[in-house]
């Protein structure tokens, strides 16, 4: 598998951006994906996080294909993969070869994927792959799911750590030059993130960072910002790139 874990593959969605939206070129995000895209138009699979919003997970579906497209990585259909069809995973993992993990509240996606049996499915795949925020996030075999809704800050049941689908080594924690100034609850996204990190590490990417897991392999492009031991510093630079594993 070739794998791009994004924050954003499309610039920031907190703010206006290109129209039509297109794919953010930053640190070769599209230069490596054109490297490694098939001859023939791929078939896609988009993994949604919510498997019961199926209008918003059609209109993604329609988005991103025309985000790829119009950078000439063109698919021969993207199909949206919720509650409608989740009984034939197997089937449509072995029949596609572009996958997307897409964005949306992380809890509720690894729930779905754990519903639908992907952490042991998707180890066999040989395709192309892109995460997209949540989807980063939950590619992780341990994921940092940081509160995002009205009370999950407060919730004593709410977990921050969970099992993801085991295909990258780094706990993600997207869209980090905004989410970094947010609070929910009351309680500032900084401060849990500090706090946090003296259990796991993880890496903080703004929009137009990625890694790329290849060949037994991570590297980061761009910036990125590692939490440990309650601490935070900047590891990489935009425009760099930066062996992780």
């Amino acid at each position: 598998m070739t794998l791009f874990l994004t924050s954003s593959p499309t610039g920031c969605p907190f703010e206006p951006g290109p129209q039509p939206a297109a794919l953010d070129p930053k640190n070769q995000f599209v230069d490596k994906l054109r490297a490694v895209w098939p001859e023939e138009p791929p078939e896609g699979l988009y993994l949604a996080a919510d498997p019961e919003a199926h209008a918003a997970n059609d209109e993604a579906c329609a988005f991103f294909a025309g985000c790829f497209a119009r950078a000439g990585l063109r698919l021969d259909g993207l199909t949206p993969c919720d509650s409608r069809n989740k009984d034939e995973i197997g089937e449509l993992l072995t029949r596609c070869n572009f996958l997307i993990l897409g964005g949306g509240h992380v809890p509720t996606q690894n729930r779905f994927f754990s519903e639908i049996g992907l952490p042991a499915l998707i180890q066999s795949y040989e395709g192309i792959a892109v995460g997209i925020s949540a989807g980063s996030m939950n590619a992780a075999r341990i994921v940092y799911a940081q509160p995002e809704e009205a009370g999950e800050a407060t919730d004593p049941l709410y977990s921050r750590w969970m099992s993801g689908l085991g295909l990258s080594y780094v706990s993600i924690w997207p869209h980090y030059q905004c989410s970094k100034d947010l609070s929910v609850d009351g309680q500032p996204l900084m401060d849990i993130a500090l706090a946090d990190s003296k259990r796991r590490p993880f890496m903080a990417l703004p929009d137009g960072s990625y890694i790329l897991c290849a060949d037994g392999h991570e590297t980061l492009y761009g910036e990125g910002w590692y939490f440990s031991n309650g601490r935070v510093s900047l590891v990489n630079e935009e425009g760099e790139e930066l062996p992780l594993w």
